[in-house]
């Protein structure tokens, strides 16, 4: 696997033209939408000559985020057959609906794109492909008269071992079915043998990838954070001990895999402890009723979805956030409570591995229900105990993201990873004219 330094070192200072093609983007909808956003966004203010093609469903909220910039934005219609499928995904298990007719859907989507790309690109060009971020999903960008960049993407996750039986037999069997047939696809649809470049967030998405993809491979993180929106409150105020109940806070879909219930029980066994959901999903009835069985009524307020501004409100005034999620492949709410300053309890698995240690938040292990609900208890209960663990937890956090994980550093390395991809590009290009005149 390349590293950055060695992909793009030498890279041409030439004048770019970017064409992100995506199909979601936005700062609503939560998980990766938000990626191709803060590319756009962040390119845009550098100057750079870039434009977004992407689903009509987004059209209203990008229109109204980028008003002055409506030329670059290009919206993709659904056909008659994408809608019919979207129908029957609402009768499927979540990740069965995924595999199946929402990869048609996305297929179907993509292959409009990809006809549209075909008369936007010019001599300058890199395509950008930065979602969906599953590494076995296939890509129909190819072949649009330009290099391709594809990811960062992150995956290859499963289920901790002592918590697979959450899982559907029918999702497992329609999922283990998807990554053995994934080979034979990836060479029908060969978006990602053709790439460029490869970008994948960890060595386990990498090892996801399947054996018929040879482009270069290259590391980086898929996730990053809007400094400017997730920021440090102007004046933190410790507080003492037991003096006021210790908020704590959720963040994301209302999904089994984020396992709220998890922290719902420990949070029972925690004295002066409640608990802000934001979020919405088709496990908040069941979980509204656990909490009123467990008695904690009182104590957890269910918000619903909320304004970017809002959550970072919220986060600023909490003692932390608890992600106790069996399947989070990124994480990006443990970047965004990092960056607030707020110390993170999460499961030791998947994502939050890559953003957390032990300076700035608690690992929990996934090795059995009831450990996980003792580690967020124990979590809990040691923040409450010493508020000033968690503000140096907090502030450790934040530099680490201010570091690593800034939406404007990493825009700065993806420019060199396109200068260098559009580079390799056009000298393979000479090469050829070269070897036949």
């Amino acid at each position: 696997m390349a590293t950055i330094d060695s992909f793009t070192r030498g890279g041409p200072d030439v004048a770019i033209r970017v064409l992100l093609v995506a199909e979601n983007t936005s700062t609503r909808w939560g998980g990766e939408a938000i990626l191709p956003y803060h590319y756009l966004r962040v390119l845009l203010k550098r100057g750079i000559d870039v434009q977004l093609i992407v689903h009509e469903r987004c059209r209203e909220e990008l229109e109204s985020l980028f008003p002055e910039q409506q030329d670059r934005l290009h919206f993709i219609a659904d056909r008659p057959l994408q809608k019919l499928f979207h129908w029957c995904s609402r009768w499927l298990p979540h990740r069965v609906a995924e595999a199946t007719v929402g990869l048609a859907n996305q297929m179907l989507t993509q292959a409009a794109q990809r006809g549209l790309l075909r008369t936007l690109t010019d001599a300058n060009t890199i395509v950008h492909q930065p979602i969906p971020v599953a590494p076995r999903f296939p890509s129909m960008i190819y072949d649009v008269g330009a290099p391709v960049i594809i990811g960062p993407m992150n995956g290859g996750m499963e289920y901790p071992s002592a918590f697979r039986g959450r899982e559907s037999l029918p999702g497992r069997a329609v999922i283990d079915l998807g990554r053995a047939v994934s080979d034979l696809v990836q060479r029908l649809i060969p978006g990602k043998r053709r790439a460029q470049a490869l970008l994948v967030a960890n060595d386990r998405t990498r090892l996801a990838l399947t054996d018929a993809s040879d482009a270069r491979v290259i590391l980086l993180p898929e996730n990053g954070v809007d400094l400017a929106q997730w920021g440090v409150p102007a004046v933190h105020q410790a507080i003492e001990p037991h003096s006021a109940a210790a908020r704590f806070v959720f963040m994301g879909r209302l999904v089994d895999w984020k396992a709220l219930d998890i922290a719902l029980e420990a949070i029972c066994q925690v004295d002066n402890v409640e608990l802000d959901v934001i979020g919405d999903g088709p496990m908040r009835a069941a979980w509204c009723a656990l909490a009123q069985t467990l008695g904690l009524g009182e104590r957890v307020r269910f918000l619903g979805w909320l304004p970017q501004s809002d959550c970072a409100q919220i986060l600023q005034e909490s003692r932390g956030l608890l992600l106790p999620s069996l399947y989070e492949c990124g994480g990006a709410v443990v970047l965004e409570a990092m960056a607030c300053a707020q110390p993170v309890i999460a499961t030791a698995w998947g994502g939050p591995l890559d953003y957390l240690d032990a300076s700035c938040g608690f690992l929990v292990s996934p090795s059995s229900r009831e450990a996980m609900i003792d580690g967020f208890r124990d979590a809990m209960q040691l923040l409450v105990e010493q508020p000033a663990l968690g503000e140096r937890m907090g502030a450790a956090g934040r530099a680490r993201v201010e570091e690593h994980f800034n939406w404007e550093s990493k825009v700065d390395t993806m420019l060199k990873v396109y200068e260098s991809a559009l580079a390799s590009s056009t000298a393979r290009a000479e090469e050829r004219v070269t070897a036949t005149a």
